[in-house]
């Protein structure tokens, strides 16, 4: 007898799956950032200084806001900048844009000037100290100390624009603009108060960027153009279709009824996968996608273990529902087991590994994550679901010899 409670929750929750996903997924899928072999741009390691000086934390950190500050300027979203041992920064930039520019923009010397209110220059990041740092003085406000080489000049300036404000120039573009409320003839200033511990640590950090006495180096460049990065884009996804399509297909023909419900448990896997890298903002490489497309292959795996472990039930003349129950139980061990070690080793590439290899290791770690959530656990639920709905008994609809099953 049909148990009609249980079908209908059974089909509520696969058009609950169907209509989220197709509702949904795309405007989910536009909002993951593509790296740069997907969507174009470039990638360049720069040398700090000529590799032979030495270089502190604080340096490398200015240095970092500087190209930043840059980037900003250029319009590009999501950058990616990495320091590296030897004072190497390694950038990617993806998106469109000149890339001879940037190229150039980004290496020149950072510009620091500070302005009298007519703007004339009165001083360079030649004239301070690449030691500015956040202070929050002795009322608590947030501000920025700053000492200069030539006490007696700032002290002249100070002196001369007292009651007037100085601007502070970075790139030909107003990061500050401070008051001289008395004349400082110590070399030693504080610009406050400042608005937050952020804006302060970030104007402290183009200061010292401004000052630094050393530029910086192109090592080595990447470029892909936006063409091939579309075409890549769209050729991955082309295979990724074909393979999921005969993924889907090979389910049905091979297991029939629980073989559709493993599809309809992929399509919730794939859509889960893109709402949490959309969510945490995680960017899609080409090795990424490709470990995506293999993650669904894994999901399916763990499906089919299950599944001939239901056969090997009804083989041995268990009813179907006991079948159903006792083939997931044994099948979620291995399942489990098999995971956990690919797992490990996707925990191991990203730990170890740089560039291309940890973006692969990101998609590999997702993938196993939510395959466990979905095509493991959803799978087995509606499956489990279904069969309890006592809809279908004959166990060829469950992939096995053609016999009707005990309801029991």
């Amino acid at each position: 007898m049909v148990k009609w409670g249980r079908l209908t929750t059974f089909l509520i929750i696969v058009v609950m799956i169907f209509g989220i996903v197709l509702s949904t997924s795309r405007a989910l899928y536009i909002k993951i950032p593509l790296g740069l072999d997907l969507q174009g741009g470039f990638s360049v390691l720069y040398q700090v200084g000529n590799g032979k000086q030495a270089l502190t934390a604080s340096d490398m950190s200015a240095t970092v806001a500087a190209l930043q500050s840059r980037i900003n300027t250029l319009g590009v979203s999501e950058p990616s900048i990495t320091v590296q041992n030897g004072g190497r920064i390694s950038i990617s930039l993806a998106g469109k844009f000149n890339q001879v520019t940037a190229r150039q923009f980004l290496s020149s010397q950072a510009n620091l000037e500070f302005k009298s209110p007519t703007g004339q220059v009165l001083m360079t990041g030649k004239d301070v100290n690449s030691n500015a740092h956040y202070s929050a003085g002795t009322t608590g406000q947030p501000g920025v100390d700053i000492t200069f080489k030539n006490p007696a000049l700032f002290g002249s300036i100070t002196t001369k624009y007292l009651g007037q404000r100085i601007s502070i120039w970075f790139d030909n573009k107003m990061i500050s603009d401070p008051q001289i409320k008395t004349p400082i003839t110590g070399g030693n200033a504080r610009i406050s108060p400042m608005s937050s511990y952020q804006s302060a640590n970030q104007l402290a950090q183009l200061i010292n960027a401004g000052a630094l006495p050393f530029p910086i180096h192109q090592l080595s460049s990447t470029s892909v153009g936006p063409t091939l990065g579309q075409a890549a884009l769209h050729a991955t996804l082309f295979a990724g279709e074909i393979a999921v399509a005969v993924i889907f297909i090979f389910m049905i023909v091979m297991y029939r009824l629980p073989g559709l419900i493993a599809d309809i448990a992929l399509l919730a896997y794939s859509y889960v996968l893109i709402a949490v890298f959309a969510g945490l903002q995680v960017t899609l490489t080409l090795t990424g996608l490709a470990a995506l497309v293999l993650g669904i292959g894994m999901a399916v795996d763990a499906n089919i273990i299950t599944y001939e472990r239901i056969k090997d039930e009804l083989r041995n003349g268990r009813s179907l529902q006991s079948s159903v129950i006792a083939g997931q139980r044994k099948a979620i061990r291995t399942i489990l087991d098999s995971n956990m070690t690919t797992l490990i080793a996707g925990i191991v590439m990203y730990g170890y590994g740089t560039g291309d290899v940890r973006g692969f290791a990101v998609a590999l770690i997702a993938s196993i994550i939510v395959s466990l959530m979905t095509a493991v656990f959803l799978s087995r639920t509606i499956l489990l679901l279904f069969t309890k709905a006592n809809v279908v008994r004959n166990t060829w609809y469950f992939g096995a010899k053609r016999k009707v099953a005990d309801a029991r």
